[in-house]
């Protein structure tokens, strides 16, 4: 855990306007995150953009050289342009950052971070040492993965006790990962196709409402393609060798929000359901209760964790189970984000 950076009480949000910058201002405010000020940042586009900051008005902020002195952490929730031109001039103004973009992780240089997984796969940050052989080390980079990454590692981080033979994750991402055109794509799609008029087709250049697809056409960028890559990426370098890395695989649905998968599990002699769910809990996963219904993209808004149905065994397979499961993907990539700054925060005051 990285220490001696000297956390200071002012956060900034770039990307501010986006749903993920929006997510995560709510999530520091409602965990009461010790902070005299949440700073909003963003493009010119939004700058000057009316919102509200604990409780009262504020304005978006345009970045510029100036937007991070006095800051002390910066969370990076916009696109990945917009971290990559920002990066390391709030890490030069003495911030440590925080991205939620990916794209620190796809260049290596962030530490991923999942602060649930921390007994179970520890993750690999910055120590002291690194430090003190560095001389003056500037605060360090952090990545907090996306809702999908987060997903991914925690069943196989769960299973991994139980030896599986293999391990497999069908994704169901919501439009809300393209950010709110994507909502706006969907939302008019949707309207125009029950009026049969021609639809919109921007953000992911094929009709996505009423469909479910393996492709996006070949205009949209990143490409569904891509995105699972990217994914696979960042879960195979979080886990490196420590759980089985599970073969992954993405459906795009027809649906605003919430991230749903169906994950399949296969043993050399299956373990008791019990004890498969035990593990995953340990891990913060919420199981639905007996006799509740399974959680649906509907059902799990605005909570934290990811929430899983009963396990299945498989009907042809005497040792496959199955598991059904969903997770606000907004909210939680932002937990995840403010768990980590919470765990810098604990370690600033500690060391001092």
């Amino acid at each position: 855990m990285s220490r001696g950076h000297g956390i200071a009480t002012r956060v900034a949000i770039v990307g501010a306007s986006s749903l993920r910058g929006k997510e995560l201002k709510l999530v520091l405010e409602e965990r009461n995150f010790p902070t005299s000020e949440i700073v909003l940042l963003d493009e010119s586009i939004a700058a000057g953009t009316l919102t509200e900051a604990a409780g009262e008005p504020t304005f978006i902020r345009a970045l510029d050289e100036d937007s991070f002195e006095g800051i002390g952490l910066a969370f990076f929730a916009g696109v990945t342009a917009s971290t990559a031109a920002n990066w390391a001039t709030a890490q030069r103004a003495g911030a440590s950052v925080i991205d939620l973009s990916g794209t620190l992780a796809a260049t290596g240089r962030a530490a991923t971070w999942i602060p649930s997984l921390a007994q179970a796969v520890p993750p690999r940050l910055p120590t002291r040492a690194d430090s003190a052989a560095s001389g003056s080390a500037p605060p360090a980079l952090y990545s907090s993965p996306a809702s999908p990454v987060i997903i991914a590692c925690t069943m196989a981080a769960g299973l991994s006790r139980f030896s599986p033979q293999r391990v497999i994750l069908l994704f169901f991402p919501p439009v809300s990962e393209r950010d709110q055109p994507g909502i706006d794509e969907l939302e008019t799609q949707t309207t125009n196709l029950l009026s049969f008029h021609p639809t919109a087709q921007t953000v992911f250049d094929v009709q996505v409402a009423f469909n479910l697809l393996s492709a996006y056409g070949e205009s949209s960028k990143p490409s569904l393609e891509d995105t699972r890559a990217a994914i696979a990426r960042d879960v195979a370098q979080f886990l490196a060798g420590r759980a089985p890395v599970p073969a992954i695989q993405l459906v795009q649905a027809p649906v605003f929000y919430g991230y749903a998968f169906a994950a399949y599990a296969e043993f050399a002699s299956a373990p008791p359901v019990g004890q498969l769910e035990a593990a995953l809990a340990n891990l913060g996963v919420k199981f639905a209760a007996a006799g509740d219904p399974a959680p649906t993209n509907v059902s799990v808004a605005g909570e934290s964790e990811i929430q899983l149905a009963e396990i299945k065994p498989d009907p042809n397979v005497a040792n496959g189970v199955w598991f059904w499961g969903v997770a606000d993907n907004l909210r939680l990539a932002a937990t995840n984000a403010v768990r980590i700054a919470e765990e810098l925060t604990a370690s600033a005051k500690s060391a001092s």
